[in-house]
C-alpha cells in the first residue's frame, strides 16, 4: 500500500518523536510482549500508522499519545495471536529471557516481571504505562481509553494482586 506524501514538516515530526520516544516505546512493548524482536515490530507498526494517519490527526500535539495508544494496542494483538493456534506454525513458546537479560535483571526483578506476566492484561497494562512509562493517570486513561478513576481502581488492584503473587503484603 503506497503512502501518500506527508505536509511540510511532518516527517521531522515524526522523526523527532521516533528518535525520542522509541527506545522507552520498545522497553514498554517489552514489558508487555516478552521479547525484544516482537517488541520492536510493535513500535515500528505504530510508527508506520502515525506515519499513514498523520495528516488526518485532528490534534498534532496528541501524536504521542497515539503512537503510545497504537504501541498498547499492537502489543495486545500480538498476544492474541500467540494464543491462536497455527496450522502452519507449531504452539508458542514464551520467550526465555537471554543470558544477558538474566544477569542484570537477578533473580528478584525476574521475579517481579514473571507475576506482572500473570496478572491481567488491563491491571498490567495499568501497571506499566503508570509506574514503567511513568505516565500521569489523565495520560495513562487517554492511552488506555479508560477513566482517570478506572486507572486508580485498577492500578489499586493490580498492586495488590501482585503483591499476592510476591508473597508480600502492601
Amino acid at each position: 500500500m503506497p503512502v501518500p506524501p506527508l505536509s511540510a514538516g511532518a516527517d521531522d515530526t515524526i522523526s523527532g518523536l521516533y528518535a525520542e520516544h522509541a527506545l522507552g516505546l520498545t522497553r514498554l512493548a517489552l514489558i508487555m510482549v516478552g521479547d525484544r524482536e516482537s517488541a520492536e515490530d510493535v513500535v515500528q507498526e505504530a510508527f508506520l500508522g502515525l506515519h499513514r494517519r498523520f495528516d488526518g490527526l485532528r490534534d498534532r500535539d496528541k501524536a504521542l499519545v497515539y503512537v503510545r495508544a497504537a504501541v498498547l494496542n499492537n502489543a495486545r494483538t500480538v498476544l492474541r495471536r500467540r494464543r491462536l493456534p497455527s496450522w502452519f506454525a507449531g504452539t508458542y513458546d514464551p520467550p526465555v529471557w537471554s543470558a544477558e537479560s538474566a544477569a542484570i535483571l537477578g533473580a528478584e526483578r525476574r521475579e517481579v516481571m514473571e507475576a506482572l506476566h500473570r496478572l491481567p492484561r488491563r491491571q498490567r497494562e495499568a501497571l506499566v504505562l503508570r509506574y514503567y512509562a511513568e505516565l500521569s493517570e489523565e495520560e495513562t486513561a487517554r492511552v488506555m481509553k479508560i477513566s482517570r478513576g478506572t486507572v486508580k481502581s485498577t492500578t489499586s488492584r493490580a498492586l495488590d494482586a501482585l503483591g499476592r503473587l510476591l508473597g508480600e503484603t502492601r
